[in-house]
Order: structure tokens, then C-alpha cells, then sequence
């Protein structure tokens, strides 16, 4: 089967760099509910492999057309190899969490196979406690969120036994040659008259896609970029980026999000945000920046909107994910004023935020926060770069245990990509009673991720000790 890449998708796929590799990383911590039913690595493949079918273009490699004539196109690899993309490691026995953090980060550093389908997934094994890791990177054109989603969509189980599916009857295909790739290019240009107008007038395929993209999103960013116009704040963290990462990460509790939310009349949402304002506030100090009251950082917020059931405790999506730009009031010293100012501020940007669809992960029981998160770096990539310090993604999971191979699943970590001059990159996740965050960042720009990993706490009991 062969499709295009959609406008977007192309120019995801263009975007990258040896020091910027576009592609959504997740990292689950789980252990083994008994010896029967462990998970190792050929129980992963295989479950894996059994749940290929849901996520065809798992299958599927890019392919270029010949002389650059449109959009490159998804083709099934010939040559697929499950256990190329399913990997294994090891850390030396019992293995701590800041040597699991340090390997993610080398795994993240890494540019995916162009030639191959885009993603890996590595099984972690070693970790203190009986516990293994799953890392699993999936390349930003991939994942859209509708008609493609992330593979840990689709591995996660409501119970420790796996749900069966039907029989996969994939067999490799024979790919396209270039003839055949170019005759299909000419057939859609003959088409799409516009597209054909481009391509004779000589535009490049990267201008190509990103100007189709770019004309796309317009609608959805215009009335930020316009209060945006005069630039993003000086900050250290927007600086160039190198090939290497560094990550951390902190462990919350629902719980106090939902006390504080409770205590000033808010919404979860604005409470992350003000418990990441503050962190990023004893992070800037701890550098010795000079921090007026009016001092703030800009934030592209894709986040999905959590939906709360008073009658349940669990959160939803609310079915699209919306893209806004917010300062971050890290000036002022009072935890509830910062609450206060970005309460206010998303209140406004309410009437303002276009959504990018997300409702096929809405539908899905047990969806996993990763396909959300691939879509909402799409969706910060369209605003330019100068115009925010940094992107903070926000998805909710699951509120009950979830399952890999009948490992329970313990913890849940987005590892979002750093955009280009963007030092860092916050990811934030509920799972199971707790929010999860995954702070990825350039290895030179921020030497100290750790001290904001710790500031994130110290941020929470701030907001705590405003409650009282």
C-alpha cells in the first residue's frame, strides 16, 4: 500500500537534525505481577508483533519520490524486521534510577533509521526492585493522533492478561521501484493542479511541505502569534542545541493537584501550570538570574484538556488538543498570584484556542498519554520560534492500573523533543493517581535539569502551604 504524506507530515519528517530528532519519546517503568506471566524481551516482541495490525504504518518506511516531484510516500518495508525495532538492554544489576535516566537520554540523543519504518522500542532490563524499563521513541511524522497512533497505544492492557486479537495475516510486499513511484507522483500531480504549479515553478520539496503545512495551521495560531509578535523573553533556555540530552524526571500526586484546585477555584490544568512556574522560578535563581516581579517566560501550551467526572476519578480528555501561548508569571514570588495570573490567562485564551483533533484517542479504552503528546508537538511547531522560551505538553492517562505483557505498568514518562533553540522540554502525564514529569534537555545548555527535576517538588509544597 502506498500513501502520501499529508503536508504536515512531510514536513515533520524534513524538519530533523543530527541535533534535533523530531520523534516522541515514552518511558514506562513496570514489573513483573508474577513469575508465570513475566515480561522479558520475546514476550515483548511477540506482543508487539500481535498488535502490528492496529498501527499499520508501523510497517511503512518513507520513501522519496524521484527528482523531488511532491510529497515523499509511506511504502510497507519489504524487509521489516520486528527485532531491528525492538531492542534490548541491560543496566548492571540492581540498576538505579539515575543510571536508567542517563541511558534514556543517550537512546534519545539518536536519530531514527530514515531507511527503515520509523520507531524503536527498548526493553530496559536490570532496574532495582525487579523492575524493567520500556523506551519507546516514535518519529513525529508518524503519529497524528486520528488515523495513526503512538505503539503504546496499543500494547497497554486493562488486566494483566493480554487481550487476543485475530491472526495478522501481514506478508512483506514487494516495494514500488523508482519508476513506479515516479509514475504515481505524475498521476497525483495531473490531479491536483496546484501542487503540479509548485513543483513547476521549482519549489523545493522543503519549502514545498512546509509552506502546505504552514498554510494549514495558520488558522489555528494566528491570534497568538499576533500578541506574540514581539519575541519571547531572553532566557537561558533558548540556546543551540548539540547532539546530546540529558533527563530527568519528578513524581507527583494527583491528589494535591485536586486540593489546591479545590482551595482557589481552578482547574488542574492551570494548577501544572503554576506548579511548573515555580519550579522554573527556583531554577532561574539557582542560576543567579535576575528576576524582576514582571519577569516571565513564554510557553507553548498544546495540552488536552482534562474533563473531571465529580462522580469519578478518573480524567478525560476532552477530545482535541488545544495550542496557546501563556507568560509564565516567574517574578512573582507568591504562589498563589502566579495560580492567579495563569488562571486569568487561560481563561482568555479559552476564546481563542484552535483545536487539533484527537478524538480517536478519546475512544480508545486505556489510551496511553504518548499519541497524545506526538500531537501536541505538532501542534507547537507551528508557532515560530521566537516567540517562546519553551513547549510544556500535558496529557492525561489511565487513573487505573494498566498493563504491558502482564507487567504492571508503575510509572509513565514523556520524553518530548527539544525544538530547535529550545534547551529543555517539560512533558507532563497523570497515570494511576500520580502526574509524571519527563524534563528533556540539551546536555551542555542544561547541565542542571536536576535542580529543576527537584524544584518541581519544592514547587508543590509551596502550593501546598498555601492551601493551609
Amino acid at each position: 500500500m502506498i500513501t502520501r504524506l499529508t503536508p504536515q507530515d512531510a514536513s515533520f519528517y524534513r524538519l530533523e537534525s543530527s541535533s534535533n530528532p523530531i520523534h516522541i519519546g515514552s518511558l514506562a517503568i513496570v514489573r513483573n505481577t508474577d513469575d508465570e506471566s513475566s515480561l522479558d524481551y520475546d514476550s515483548l516482541v511477540d506482543l508487539v508483533e500481535s498488535r502490528l495490525s492496529l498501527v499499520p504504518r508501523y510497517r511503512r518506511k518513507v520513501r522519496e519520490i524521484p527528482l523531488a516531484l511532491g510529497r515523499p510516500v509511506w511504502v510497507e518495508d519489504s524487509r521489516f524486521d520486528i527485532t531491528y525495532h525492538v531492542r534490548r538492554s541491560a543496566l548492571p544489576s540492581p540498576g538505579t534510577d539515575e543510571q536508567l535516566h542517563d541511558l534514556v537520554a543517550r537512546l534519545a540523543s539518536r536519530p531514527l533509521d530514515q531507511g527503515r519504518p520509523l520507531w524503536e522500542m527498548n526493553l530496559i532490563e536490570g532496574l532495582s526492585d525487579g523492575r524493567s524499563a520500556i523506551f519507546t521513541k516514535t518519529h513525529s511524522a508518524l503519529v497524528d493522533g486520528e488515523s495513526a497512533l503512538e505503539i503504546g497505544h496499543v500494547i497497554l492492557d486493562t488486566s494483566p492478561s493480554p487481550r487476543g486479537l485475530a491472526d495478522d495475516a501481514w506478508v512483506a510486499p514487494r516495494e514500488p521501484n523508482e519508476v513506479e513511484l515516479l509514475v504515481g507522483a505524475l498521476g497525483h500531480l495531473a490531479a491536483q493542479p496546484r501542487e503540479a504549479l509548485e513543483v513547476v515553478r521549482g519549489a523545493s520539496a522543503d519549502a514545498f511541505a512546509m509552506v502546505a503545512a504552514a498554510g494549514r495551521a495558520v488558522d489555528s495560531v494566528v491570534t497568538a502569534v499576533k500578541a506574540a509578535t514581539a519575541g519571547a523573553p531572553d532566557s537561558p533556555l533558548n540556546a543551540k542545541t548539540s547532539r546530546s540530552r540529558r533527563f530527568d524526571v519528578a513524581r507527583t500526586d494527583l491528589e494535591d493537584y485536586r486540593k489546591i484546585r479545590k482551595r482557589f477555584d481552578c482547574s488542574i490544568n492551570d494548577v501544572i501550570l503554576a506548579v511548573v512556574t515555580g519550579a522554573l522560578r527556583n531554577w532561574l535563581l539557582s542560576r543567579d538570574e535576575a528576576l524582576t516581579e514582571q519577569a516571565t517566560l513564554r510557553a507553548v501550551v498544546p495540552m488536552s484538556v482534562y474533563l473531571e467526572d465529580p462522580n469519578s476519578d478518573q480524567l478525560n480528555p476532552a477530545g482535541e488538543v488545544s495550542s496557546f501561548l501563556i507568560d509564565l508569571p516567574v517574578g512573582e514570588p507568591n504562589p498563589v498570584m502566579r495560580l492567579s495570573h495563569i488562571s486569568h490567562a487561560t481563561d482568555a485564551n479559552n476564546r481563542h484556542r484552535r483545536g487539533v483533533r484527537a478524538r480517536t484517542l478519546v475512544h480508545l479504552a486505556g489510551f496511553a498519554p504518548a499519541s497524545l503528546h506526538a500531537v501536541s508537538v505538532r501542534a507547537a511547531s507551528t508557532f515560530a520560534e521566537h516567540t517562546f522560551n519553551l513547549v510544556i505538553t500535558n496529557a492525561p492517562g489511565p487513573q487505573t492500573p494498566m498493563y504491558i505483557g502482564g507487567a504492571r505498568m508503575l510509572e509513565m514518562y514523556p520524553v518530548s523533543p527539544l525544538l530547535r533553540r529550545q534547551a529543555s522540554s517539560i512533558g507532563i502525564t497523570s497515570y494511576d493517581g500520580h502526574v509524571f514529569y519527563g524534563l528533556n534537555a540539551d546536555r551542555d545548555a542544561m547541565a542542571d535539569i536536576g535542580v529543576l527535576a527537584a524544584a518541581v517538588h519544592e514547587s508543590m509544597e509551596e502550593m501546598l502551604g498555601a492551601c493551609v
